[in-house]
C-alpha cells in the first residue's frame, strides 16, 4: 500500500507517518484497511504530534492480532458472520428437539455414590484442575480478587487456599504423589493480585511448577453490522471481555493442554472462582466419567421449572445430537415450539427434566486436545447486540463476540459422548456472587441467594453431611435471617481436605458421637480419628495434626466456643476497619473459648475431654 493509495483512501495523515512504521506494522495496517477498517487510521496527526499514542495504538492492534487465532481479520470475519445471523433473527436451535440428557443421579449418598468415589479416588494423579478466575469482587462489595475472599470465617480460609488444600490432599492420596496440575485463568485486573496472593503465601504449599497462570485478554468491540472495530477516541479501541470460553483458547495457544496430556493427565476439572463445594464432587464425577466413557461431563443440580439457571438438554435433529447448556429464558420457548405446549414442566419431585448447569465441567483430555487443535481453541462464539430499532441496522452501543466454556460440546461429533452428573445443591453448587442487598431480595423472591453467607452456610452443611454419613449423630439448628439472608447457626463442621476427600475415608475415621446446637468441629490432618466425640451448645473443638501425627479424640467437650455476632451498621460502613470479607456477610464469629489442639511433631497422641 503506497502513498497514492493512502491519499485515495483519505488517509493523508497516515501517509505522512508511513515511513516511520516498520514493515510488519505497514502490513497489519494494509490488511485492516483492505478489510473495511479504514476509519481506524483516519485523521492521523502529522509526525511529531501524538506519536506515543499512535505507537501505543499500533501495539494494541498487534497484541490482539497475535493473540486471537486467525488474527484481527479472523475476528472481523467471525463478527460479520454472527452479526448477519443475528440481524436475520436466526434461531440457534432451529430444527432441534430437546430431550432429557443422559444423567447419573448422585443427589443422595448411596452405595453407588461411594462406588463412583472409589473409582475416582484411584485416579487423583491423572486429574488436572482449571480455575476460571477473571473477576474482581466489586459486585460483592469486596475490593480485591474474589479468590482472596474467605470461604469460611471461623479460620478465614480464602477460596484460593481452600482449592490448594484440596490439590495437596489429592496428591497425598495418590500412589505416585505427583503434583496435581493447577491452571488459573486470570484477567488483566486479577492477574497481578492472584500472583501476589500466591507469592505472599508461598503458593499455599503447592509446587510453583504445578501452577500455570494464563492471562485472558480483551477483544475489540464492534460498532456495526459491517464489523467495524469501535473506537472510544482517536488511537484507542474499545475493548471488552470475550467470556470465560477463552480458557479453551488459552489452553491451546499456550500448549498447556497438550503438555498435560503428554504427561499422563487424563481429565481436567473446570471450576469457577467462588464455588467452594466444587471439590466435593470431584472423586465421584471422575468415577462417573471413567465408567461411562464421558468425554464431557457436566456437573449439575436439580432445578425447578423457570429457575434462573441454565438448563442441560439433549438437542436432537437434522442428523445432529448435542447435550448443551440452554439458557433458562431460551428453554421455555424452545419447549413450547417443540415437545411441550405448556413449557418447562415439573416432575413428581417438583423438578424439571432438564437439570441446572453448575458450570463445573469434567473433560477427557485426549478428546479435548483433538478438539482444540481442530478449532484453534475458538469455542462457539456468539454475539448479542442491542439494536436501536426493529430494523436491526444499528446498535445502541458497541457489541463484541463472546464465548462460554460450557459450549465446547457444540464442536463434538458423533463419536464424543456427553453426560450429566447431578449432585445435591449444597454439596456441589453454592456460588458466592451477590451482595447482601441483592441476596436478601433474591431470598424474598423465593430464589437462591448465592451470597457470602449462604456459601459459608453450605460449606458447613457439607461438613455436617460427611460426619452424618460416617455415623455421627448430627442435629441442625433452625435457620435465621441475617440482614435478610438465611443462615443456619450450627453445627459448624469443617473436615479439611487433609482429613477426608471421600465419604468412605471419613467413615473410617469416625466412630459414634454426636454434634448439635451451635457447636463447632474443625479437623485438619490425615490421621485423626474420633471415638464417641460429643459436642453440644456452643462448644468448639479444633484438632490439627501434621503428617505423621496420629491423634485419637475421645469424649464430650464443653466450652464457650464461638459466638456469631451481627455487625453493627457502623461496622459495616466503608469507614470501618472491619475486614471486607466480614462486611459482605454482616456477621463475625468471636472465639469465646474454643478448645484447640495442634500437633506439629510426628507421634501418637490422645485428646480426651
Amino acid at each position: 500500500m503506497g502513498h497514492a493509495f493512502l491519499e485515495k483512501m483519505e488517509l493523508v495523515g497516515l501517509s505522512t507517518n508511513w515511513n516511520n512504521l516498520t514493515d510488519e506494522r505497514r502490513e497489519l495496517i494494509t490488511t485492516l484497511v483492505e478489510n473495511g477498517q479504514t476509519h481506524l487510521f483516519a485523521g492521523w496527526d502529522e509526525p511529531g504530534t501524538n506519536d506515543d499514542a499512535k505507537f501505543a495504538f499500533l501495539e494494541s492492534l498487534e497484541k490482539i492480532d497475535g493473540g486471537y487465532p486467525g488474527g484481527l481479520v479472523g475476528y472481523i470475519e467471525n463478527a460479520r458472520k454472527l452479526l448477519a445471523e443475528s440481524a436475520l433473527g436466526a434461531n440457534p436451535f432451529e430444527g432441534l428437539t430437546p430431550e432429557k440428557p443422559e444423567t447419573v443421579d448422585l443427589t443422595t449418598f448411596t452405595a453407588e455414590f461411594e462406588r463412583y468415589e472409589a473409582i475416582g479416588a484411584k485416579r487423583f494423579d491423572k486429574v488436572g484442575v482449571v480455575l476460571v478466575a477473571g473477576g474482581l469482587g466489586e459486585r460483592l462489595g469486596y475490593n480485591g480478587i474474589k479468590l482472596d475472599i474467605a470461604v469460611e470465617t471461623l479460620e478465614s480460609t480464602s477460596y484460593l487456599k481452600h482449592y490448594a488444600e484440596n490439590l495437596l490432599a489429592m496428591q497425598a492420596r495418590s500412589e505416585s504423589k505427583r503434583p496435581v496440575p493447577f491452571v488459573i485463568m486470570v484477567s488483566k485486573d486479577t492477574g497481578p493480585k492472584t500472583l501476589e496472593s500466591l507469592e505472599a503465601n508461598d503458593y499455599f504449599g503447592l509446587d510453583r511448577g504445578q501452577v500455570h497462570i494464563l492471562q485472558q485478554e480483551l477483544v475489540p468491540a464492534i460498532a456495526d453490522n459491517d464489523g467495524a472495530l469501535a473506537l472510544e477516541a482517536k488511537y484507542a479501541l474499545i475493548l471488552k471481555p470475550h467470556g470465560h470460553g477463552d480458557i479453551h483458547m488459552l489452553l491451546h495457544t499456550s500448549g498447556v493442554a497438550a503438555k498435560l496430556a503428554g504427561e499422563g493427565i487424563e481429565h481436567l476439572l473446570f471450576i469457577q472462582d467462588t464455588n467452594g463445594p466444587s471439590f466435593n464432587t470431584l472423586p465421584a464425577a471422575v468415577g462417573v466419567s471413567v465408567e461411562n466413557g464421558y468425554d464431557f461431563n457436566s456437573l449439575a443440580i436439580n432445578r425447578v421449572p423457570g429457575e434462573a439457571v441454565g438448563a442441560l438438554a439433549k438437542l436432537v435433529g437434522e442428523g445432529k445430537e448435542f447435550t448443551l447448556n440452554v439458557e433458562y429464558n431460551q428453554l421455555d420457548p424452545l419447549l413450547r415450539a417443540t415437545i411441550s405446549p405448556e413449557g418447562d414442566l415439573a416432575n413428581e419431585q417438583g423438578y424439571s427434566m432438564f437439570p441446572g448447569n453448575c458450570n463445573t465441567l469434567l473433560i477427557k483430555l485426549d478428546t479435548y486436545v483433538e478438539i482444540l487443535a481442530a478449532s484453534h481453541g475458538i469455542i462457539a462464539e456468539f454475539v448479542n447486540p442491542k439494536y436501536t430499532d426493529e430494523t436491526k441496522s444499528a446498535f445502541k452501543k458497541p457489541t463484541r463476540l463472546e464465548t462460554m466454556m460450557q459450549d465446547l460440546p457444540k464442536l463434538f461429533g458423533a463419536s464424543e459422548k456427553v453426560g450429566v452428573t447431578i449432585f445435591d445443591r449444597f454439596w456441589s453448587f453454592s456460588p458466592n456472587k451477590n451482595n447482601i442487598t441483592d441476596a436478601a431480595a433474591k431470598h424474598a423472591a423465593g430464589g437462591p441467594c448465592d451470597a457470602s453467607a449462604t456459601a459459608e452456610n453450605d460449606f458447613y452443611a457439607a461438613g455436617r453431611a460427611r460426619l452424618e454419613v460416617a455415623g455421627m449423630k448430627v442435629e441442625t439448628a433452625a435457620e435465621e435471617l441475617i440482614l435478610g439472608v438465611p443462615f443456619t447457626l450450627g453445627p459448624k463442621v469443617i473436615p479439611r481436605p487433609s482429613f477426608a476427600l471421600t465419604l468412605a475415608e471419613g467413615r473410617g475415621k469416625v466412630s459414634g458421637g454426636s454434634i448439635s446446637g451451635e457447636a463447632t468441629l474443625i479437623l485438619d490432618g490425615a490421621d485423626i480419628t474420633l471415638e464417641n466425640v460429643e459436642l453440644s451448645g456452643k462448644s468448639a473443638l479444633i484438632v490439627k495434626a501434621c503428617e505423621g501425627a496420629k491423634v485419637t479424640v475421645k469424649g464430650a467437650f464443653e466450652n464457650e466456643g464461638f459466638e456469631l455476632v451481627e455487625l453493627t451498621e457502623a461496622e459495616r460502613s466503608a469507614e470501618s476497619d472491619v475486614p471486607e470479607y466480614l462486611k459482605i456477610r454482616g456477621y463475625k464469629f468471636v472465639n469465646r473459648g474454643a478448645e484447640i489442639h495442634e500437633f506439629a511433631e510426628p507421634g501418637e497422641y490422645v485428646v480426651e475431654a
